[in-house]
């Protein structure tokens, strides 16, 4: 009977110390889960170490994903209809469209126009330009509008603010404008060339035109309003793309600089967007002592965005290919990354000039194209859509990325400078 007792008192102890074991080994299984990232990505930042990567996913983007950030789209793009480019020779380019306005029940869009009886020399030829024919593909050229009722099919309108009388601002070009509605006038800013492109580069001042109606007629103030910086600056030479938004009850023209030119280094200058504010829409113009205040793009889009500013910033610089986001107007981050971003994009932006503090975003707008049919001289404006509104969540617009072609790829091939290099690699190996 004792040994009975000692054999069950054994048992039982063995028993025991296996379940304590088996509890431990769960409590360090459970542990271990623990100290691992979790499968299902956490919506609030984990209280636990994280990769610089992973911290950035919390802190520096709206979402962990970029189908769930309202920030975050993919751009695409349709053929434009009522356009005629005269067989894409060159003599007729449209280019550099501003923001798209919806006033009288239809839409408008204002746009670099050009109308030459020959097609550009090119800025390196700049010398051989005359009065009639043109330098580089802005060179020559007057502002014209556009009109349509949906948005895809357009009517052409005519020329809205001619180049002025030499010596006034613009006489040599009129270019790259942007649209202001404010306090039920509205303002056309562009760049006013006294001189043929390629000349001392591509310099440029800011003047601005008004009128009563989105039809005209248009005043031509021939007014500098936002003047190049002193010498040393780095607006210098270069003030371009002006875009006006209206914010606590001022204008924010946000501009882009050509700066820092290097001839040993290709491309030779870099751009930065600048910031003026006044609170006539004439001016004056105050720089922010923080300019540059974004340090890339090749052209300068924005939009209003809950309280603050989206930009979309393409092409140039260390952060091109982003969206960016500025709470405060002055202060980017930037919110995602993407890819083939609108070149010289003008949004349809309803809340533009209403100094919302609720910005609701875009869904479309009217971009260009400047190597069309091959021909670099040649630019077509064209159509881009994208889901970077608050109102609408279009899935199909937040894929992670574009499928291309082989083909498309090939098209990206080695010079023939490149493939000798490689070739005198190789051969320097089999010499070994």
């Amino acid at each position: 009977m004792k040994k009975y007792l000692l054999s069950i008192v054994a048992c039982s102890t063995i028993l025991f110390s296996c379940q304590e074991k088996q509890a431990e080994t769960v409590t360090k299984s459970e542990e271990s889960v623990k100290e691992e990232f979790p499968f299902f990505i956490p919506s609030e930042k984990p209280n636990r170490p994280l990769s610089a990567a992973v911290e950035r996913n919390y802190d520096a983007y709206s979402s962990i994903r970029p189908e769930q950030n309202e920030l975050y789209t993919q751009f695409k793009y349709t053929e434009l209809k009522g356009f005629d480019y005269n067989g894409g020779d060159g003599t007729i380019t449209r280019r550099d469209p501003s923001k798209v306005i919806f006033e009288n029940g239809k839409y408008y869009v204002w746009y670099t126009g050009r109308k030459s009886p020959v097609k550009p020399v090119g800025m390196s030829r700049a010398k051989e330009a005359t009065d009639v024919i043109p330098s580089a593909d802005w060179d020559l050229s007057d502002i014209w509008y556009a009109t349509s009722e949906d948005g895809f099919t357009w009517k052409e309108e005519g020329i809205a603010v001619p180049r002025p009388p030499k010596p006034e601002a613009g006489w040599r070009s009129v270019t790259t404008t942007d649209i202001l509605k404010f306090k039920g006038k509205y303002y056309l800013y562009f760049q006013a060339f006294m001189e043929a492109s390629g000349l001392r580069g591509d310099f440029c001042p800011v003047s601005v035109a008004w009128a009563d109606s989105p039809d005209g007629p248009w005043t031509h103030t021939g007014k500098i309003v936002i003047p190049n910086g002193p010498e040393g600056s780095w607006d210098q030479y270069s003030i371009h793309d002006p875009y006006p938004l209206v914010h606590d009850g001022k204008i924010y023209l946000y501009y882009k600089g050509d700066f820092d030119k290097r001839p040993e280094l290709k491309p030779s200058k870099i751009r930065m967007q600048g910031l003026a504010i006044a609170e006539d829409p004439l001016g004056p113009f105050t720089k922010h002592p923080l300019n540059p205040v974004i340090n890339s793009g090749h052209e300068t889009t924005l939009f209003p965005f809950k309280k603050g500013v989206a930009a979309i910033v393409q092409r140039d610089g260390q952060e091109h290919n982003t969206i960016q986001y500025a709470e405060d107007w002055v202060n980017f981050e930037i919110a995602s990354i993407t890819e083939l971003l609108p070149v010289a994009a003008g949004p349809f932006i309803p809340d533009a000039f209403t100094d919302t503090k609720n910005g609701r975003g875009i869904t479309w707008g009217i971009s260009h194209f400047i190597n069309a049919g091959g021909n670099w001289r040649h630019s077509i404006l064209t159509r881009f859509d994208c889901d970077l509104s608050l109102d609408v969540d279009d899935q199909k617009m937040k894929d992670h990325h574009y499928n291309y072609s082989p083909e498309f790829h090939y098209t990206h091939g080695l010079s023939g400078e490149q493939r000798k290099r490689n070739e005198a690699e190789t051969n320097k190996l089999k010499a070994k």
